[in-house]
């Protein structure tokens, strides 16, 4: 079922299956008119939500129906309370009665049309009049940063497929340039500026990979780079940008602080703001990843990605949703840095409020940019506890004999947990990076 956000206990799937055969009329009838008429937005039918069963559903637009019919009358509480659980997740609800539906149909439809159209506001999508245009924007941005970046190799590993039960392909961009997929985002970010642009420079704020794929991108293309990077970040990470000749500024660990820093570069210098993560052309460089790996594989059912700020599912989602014709995008996420599982509950973005996961490339939340492409093309998300992650980084690590960091191991952990999920399916990962501090492996 697309676009699953909802939490729902899978013992009442068979549940709603029966009742899907027993529906009463009122039922039936309101469902063939969601079906015959155009609302612009899907419905389905019985959905298994939490600890009970709504009569009809639309992802889109987290709108529940529900007809109450007699028995209703005797649970009125019971309904309630299940109703308000529900809306704590962010779903809105519209009730009609068993009699309405079945005798005044064209009022009942027209008070539908209503709530829909008062809910449903247009998604904010990067730039790009039609989808046409923007897939051409893609290819456009392939075709210009391939001089700039590694075409990575697609690996894939026997035992993994055997231990997972499904076949694995793993795009590997821990043998990308700076050894992480963000290369390819700050590369067509910095090309995409105008010469008077790159002639100023460009700004950005980050304390890990980004800091030096903006800083190699620069240097290759003769733009000059301002890193601003908090005081405790890693010496090895401050000795890369140093590498790369990005000029550091240093500020406090906060993201106050780094913020105003970089306004303050960017005013005085006249410099570019680069975003890690919420910014059209780094979304669509980090596109290219996944455009590669279903040009090689285009039968893949699922590509999954881990998810920090959401550049690079964001940019997946859009490949998959431009270069495939049924390859269902899945976020991977730590349970103890959720915020986009619960972005999608809540339709909002979300933050969290501690960040104790060893999967350290993941802690940031997404952007106004990312996050309506999430909400539009990225199917669901998995969380994953930390010892799954571990494991799942230990495993690459013996088994493929590549290193990556305890982030880019989320996607295998989810896969992992999810055996039944992914049986026998032809799945995509991408191994987002292979940056990691040697002195301390989150493994013995």
């Amino acid at each position: 079922m697309k676009n699953k956000i909802i939490p729902y206990n899978p013992k009442l799937k068979d549940y709603a299956k029966e009742l899907r055969k027993n529906s009463t009329l009122a039922e039936v009838l309101l469902w063939k008119n969601i079906k015959n008429r155009v609302l612009e937005v899907q419905f389905h039918r019985q959905v298994p939500m939490l600890d009970y069963i709504v009569d009809f559903y639309c992802h889109e637009l987290k709108l529940a129906i529900e007809i109450d019919g007699n028995s209703h009358d005797f649970r009125y509480f019971e309904d309630l309370n299940r109703q308000n659980k529900l809306e704590e997740y962010g779903v809105k609800f519209i009730r009609f009665k068993d009699a309405d539906v079945k005798n005044n149909m064209f009022s009942v439809f027209l008070s539908l049309e209503e709530k829909v159209k008062s809910l449903k506001t247009p998604l904010k999508s990067p730039q790009g009049d039609t989808q046409v245009h923007l897939k051409n924007t893609l290819i456009e941005t392939h075709n210009r940063i391939q001089p700039y970046i590694h075409k990575t190799p697609v690996l894939t590993s026997q035992l993994l497929n055997e231990k997972t039960g499904c076949n694995l392909f793993f795009k590997c961009e821990n043998f990308q340039k700076t050894g992480a997929f963000k290369m390819r985002g700050a590369a067509n970010a910095i090309l995409s500026l105008s010469e008077k642009e790159k002639q100023k420079g460009v700004i950005t704020h980050s304390s890990g990979n980004f800091a030096q794929a903006a800083s190699l991108a620069a240097q290759k293309l003769g733009v000059k780079a301002y890193i601003v990077m908090p005081e405790n970040a890693p010496q090895v990470k401050k000795e890369g940008v140093k590498t790369y000749e990005g000029e550091i500024i240093e500020c406090e660990s906060t993201l106050k602080a780094r913020e105003a820093t970089a306004n303050k570069i960017k005013e005085e210098k006249g410099a570019s703001f680069l975003h890690p993560s919420n910014q059209d052309e780094v979304i669509f460089g980090n596109s290219t990843a996944a455009m590669e790996l279903l040009d090689e594989y285009p039968n893949l059912d699922n590509i999954l990605t881990p998810i920090g700020g959401g550049g690079l599912i964001a940019g997946t989602a859009l490949a998959a949703n431009y270069f495939s014709e049924n390859c269902k995008v899945i976020g991977a996420e730590p349970m103890a840095a959720d915020d986009a599982y619960r972005s999608l509950i809540s339709g909002k973005i979300e933050t969290n409020e501690s960040f104790h996961t060893v999967a350290d490339g993941l802690r940031t939340h997404l952007g106004d940019r990312n996050f309506p492409i999430i909400q539009k093309h990225v199917h669901k998300i998995i969380r994953v506890e930390e010892d799954e992650i571990i494991k799942a980084t230990k495993l690459i690590w013996e088994r493929m004999k590549i290193v990556v960091e305890p982030s880019s191991a989320v996607p295998l952990a989810a896969v992992l947990k999810n055996k039944e999920e992914f049986k026998n399916k032809n799945v995509g990962i991408i191994i987002s990076g292979g940056n990691v501090d040697l002195t301390n492996l989150p493994f013995g």
